[in-house]
């Protein structure tokens, strides 16, 4: 089957890639309005994107009646944001988040999502969350035609929860159970494999040797 994509819809375009593209990462950004308010959202169009300089990349889209989502309102307002990752532990809250709310409301206050200060100078974090960035604004995208608006967004700081975190002499290993999403469903990931199992588990090491 070929699936042209100029044939498409913009909804039939969206399934058929949050779909196939799987699976993506949630972002759960938190961001501060001008005045204060506390804004937490999730987006699942979201990954890394460069080491140098450390950069992550969200697209983030509009409310129904054509106004910028409130998180890149204020993203691009106060030029800063906190974005936290996903365990199994924070998936209802985190759903629940994604409920679109007047600009005065606070997703934190509505749903009662705890969240902490850890630095002045950015909009505060969900408690209990494994690890978060701390960003700033680096680039807005102009995608023509779009109607999402790809951010890219610089690292300045990392927080990582003591709970997820092996330290062994230079070297920081990271293990959480985070939450995907998969069209529109949420998944787990399952069984993690290190590199030297696949020879294992295929016998190309075998092979391999023998030739």
């Amino acid at each position: 089957m070929l699936i042209n994509y100029a044939t498409q819809s913009l909804g039939q375009r969206y399934a058929l890639m949050s779909q196939t593209i799987i699976p993506r990462p949630v972002a759960w950004i938190v961001t501060e309005s001008s005045d204060g308010i506390v804004n937490v959202a999730p987006f699942s169009y979201f990954t890394g994107l460069s080491s140098e300089p450390p950069t992550v990349v969200v697209s983030i889209g509009h409310k129904a009646d054509g106004t910028p989502k409130d998180t890149l309102r204020n993203i691009r307002e106060t030029k800063k944001c906190t974005l936290c990752l996903v365990d199994e532990a924070h998936l209802a809250p985190m759903h629940f988040s994604s409920k679109v709310l007047s600009h005065e409301e606070s997703e934190a206050e509505y749903f009662d999502i705890p969240v902490k200060k850890v630095l002045e100078s950015f909009p505060p974090l969900v408690e209990g969350v494994p690890a978060a960035f701390f960003c700033t604004l680096h680039q807005e995208i102009t995608l023509a035609g779009s109607k999402t608006i790809p951010l890219v967004l610089e690292i300045q700081q990392q927080f990582l929860d003591e709970r997820v975190v092996t330290e062994d002499e230079d070297k920081i290993s990271i293990s959480f159970k985070p939450v995907a999403r998969i069209g529109k469903q949420y998944a787990f990931l399952g069984e993690e494999i290190d590199p030297p199992e696949i020879y294992h588990r295929t016998n190309i090491h075998t092979q391999i040797l023998m030739q």
